[in-house]
């Protein structure tokens, strides 16, 4: 094991929790080999049997339900309300795709001259690599399909937030996952990462991340026709037309952006405001983000907890006070003094769709708004960005609702709501915002090569 050492920190208090060593290249090389020599083992587990082994997974998870959310809390400044919420999720997408195995097959074509089938089978060694803003359920999305449809998973998880991976990781062991099949490798993104996207080995990258980091990887990933599921930046609107109910639209506008002190992909971090209800909507806006509550992370009740590090905060506050082209702060709410890495939840009004606070992806707890005036001015403001991730649309029209659904280049969109993820049902985005479908159904299949057979019935 390498002996670069590397310590853990609580974004709340800034304090060390725990010290891990990051893995070599040579370590990432050994972990591989152990899931190559695994695989075909693993794939010859009858499917009910991987089926039970995975529930089996599930259930010790569920058993470790409070210790993964308390690690989440200290290890990544998670409030113990979403950290419960995660652990969970990890617990259910494995229990979802524990009925995959005896499911994910294959079909019988009608041909001439004989008979032709298709077979399902696994790519082999999969790498999957982990942000730091959800470390446990985007690992859980990775390891519980790629799992499910036999392959053997390798993963690694971010630099500043490994521990639940690694306490998964384990878990697995406990659950009786043979060796091999379920590996952690904590390590940094150009050792350990780079080593997943070059080596042969890995058929298969899943990264979660910056589009700028995803563009390497693609890059990377070509040389050798390597299959990659990208999900990337995103920049999504909430789109608030006049004939919504406007209380709702404002009271739940902050848990859009606000969640994860808007670290997440997903944030509705851009808001529209129908022009002739664009005043009461801020009047209605501001105590509701005034009512944000702030605090230690761990504090039942806690809404919004630090960002992930000094650094991020940096980059969230260059934003609005060092921006090329003045940033209006239309209101803030409030955020604790001392240790820990904390940023108010911020309220901007930029001028244009070209400002740089409209572009681009903050990834903290700052929205920026502006009105607009009818359906296709919505969808052109909307769509006026490099990312097609997310979003909500507010409006009592139903069939308002439905033409702005399919004009709005997103992948995941909502209509009077802001949830954006169910683990039965595809999850990624359009444009920039990443390659392929995470979640549901989908996601078995992008991890299954398709293999045709023709047998001749001639005598």
């Amino acid at each position: 094991m390498s002996a670069d050492i590397h310590e853990v920190l609580n974004p709340a208090t800034e304090a060390v929790v725990s010290q891990i060593s990051l893995a070599s290249v040579e370590d990432a090389d050994a972990a591989i080999a152990a899931a190559e020599a695994a695989g075909p083992a693993w794939r010859a587990v009858a499917p009910a049997d991987r089926g039970r082994l995975l529930r089996r997974f599930a259930e010790v998870v569920d058993d470790h339900l409070e210790e993964l959310a308390r690690l989440e809390v200290e290890n990544a400044g998670h409030t113990i309300g979403n950290a419960r919420w995660e652990a969970g999720n990890v617990r259910d997408v494995l229990t979802y795709y524990s009925a995959a195995p005896e499911r994910h097959f294959g079909r019988q074509i009608p041909v001439a001259g004989g008979l032709d089938v298709t077979f399902k089978e696994p790519l082999g060694t999969v790498g999957i690599i982990v942000p730091w803003n959800f470390p446990m359920p985007i690992a859980g999305w990775g390891f519980a399909p790629a799992l499910a449809a036999g392959n053997t998973v390798v993963l690694k998880p971010a630099e500043l937030t490994p521990l639940t991976a690694l306490r998964l990781g384990e878990l697995a062991l406990e659950a009786g996952l043979p060796e091999g099949v379920f590996t952690v490798v904590a390590g940094k993104g150009s050792v350990v990462g780079e080593r997943f996207v070059t080596h042969p080995a890995v058929r298969k990258i899943c990264f979660t991340g910056s589009t700028a980091v995803g563009q390497r990887i693609m890059r990377g990933a070509a040389d050798q026709v390597k299959r990659i599921t990208l999900e990337l930046g995103g920049k999504s609107a909430n789109i608030v037309f006049a004939d919504s109910d406007l209380e709702k639209a404002a009271a739940t506008a902050p848990y859009g952006v606000f969640d994860n002190a808007g670290q997440d992909c997903c944030a509705r971090s851009r808001i529209l405001v129908q022009r002739s209800v664009f005043d009461r909507f801020m009047e209605l806006f501001e105590p509701a983000v005034a009512g944000v509550v702030v605090a230690a992370p761990g504090d039942e009740g806690t809404e919004m907890g630090p960002l992930i590090s000094a650094g991020q905060r940096e980059t969230v506050r260059s934003y609005v006070e060092e921006s090329p082209e003045p940033v209006e702060v239309a209101f803030r709410g409030a955020a604790p003094e001392g240790s820990g890495y904390w940023y108010p939840p911020t309220v901007v009004l930029p001028r244009a769709t070209s400002d740089r606070v409209w572009q681009e992806e903050v990834f903290g707890p700052v929205v920026a708004v502006m009105p607009f005036e009818d359906e296709a001015d919505a969808i052109a403001k909307a769509n006026d960005t490099a990312y097609g991730l997310s979003g909500s649309i507010w409006t009592r029209d139903v069939g308002r609702a439905l033409r702005v659904s399919r004009g709005v280049a997103a992948g995941n969109l909502s209509v009077n709501s802001h949830s954006s993820v169910r683990y039965s049902t595809p999850f990624g985005g359009f444009k920039q915002s990443g390659l392929g479908r995470e979640l549901g159904p989908d996601a078995l299949d992008s991890f299954s090569e398709v293999k045709n057979v023709f047998i001749s019935t001639d005598s």
